[in-house]
């Protein structure tokens, strides 16, 4: 069973629906019993990092997401939450990931990044098993994660930024599976079945 973590942030749906479309069992939920039992836990996300992080709090999620032990991955916001502190709405994120999320600057691209890039592999990684190098990806954000020691993949948008992290059983991803087709779908699948 796949635990789809829903504390308020949009695209919990999307994800829902690429899940179903691998004809894989997955339950939304915000219980933490509910998320305990599951085999995987996916941290969706779409919105606004300080308002997120109060949501986690308000639902007991905040200290328990840090000690979860069984493979998590968050996508987009939910990546970003994994991290030390966001500079959205100046906010103290999970700590599981090292790093700060920055504001792209707008003199050297356009804000929010959205749409196709490709994802260009730096490390080893099972969640990119039988997904060629360079690879594009479907991408909405306007704060990104610099590059770090624990980066997996990359993506350019006048700078690098971490494309995908990986940390103990904490995985990430910058861009959005649910929104990336089939290679979106084979990248689900292979966290499914790590």
């Amino acid at each position: 069973m796949i635990a789809i973590i829903d504390y308020g942030a949009g695209n919990v749906a999307s994800v829902a629906n690429a899940i179903e479309k691998l004809g894989k069992e997955f339950v939304i939920t915000n219980n933490e019993y509910t998320i305990y039992k599951a085999e995987k836990i996916i941290f969706p996300g779409v919105g606004e990092a300080s308002f997120a992080i109060r949501q986690l709090h308000l639902l007991n999620l905040f200290s328990f997401i840090r000690m979860i032990k069984k493979p998590m991955l968050g996508i987009c916001l939910g990546m970003q939450l994994m991290c030390e502190f966001s500079d959205e709405g100046n906010t103290s994120c999970l700590g599981i990931f090292p790093g700060r999320n920055v504001m792209f600057d707008s003199k050297l691209c356009t804000v929010p990044h959205m749409g196709w890039n490709e994802v260009k592999q730096i490390k080893q990684s099972k969640l990119f098993d039988g997904i060629k190098d360079n690879e594009f990806f479907y991408f909405a954000h306007s704060y990104y994660l610099p590059v770090n020691e624990f980066t997996t993949s990359t993506a350019n948008h006048s700078v690098d930024v971490t494309a995908s992290i990986e940390k103990d059983n904490f995985y990430g991803v910058q861009f959005h599976p649910e929104k990336s087709g089939e290679a979106g779908l084979h990248f689900f699948n292979n966290f499914i079945n790590l």
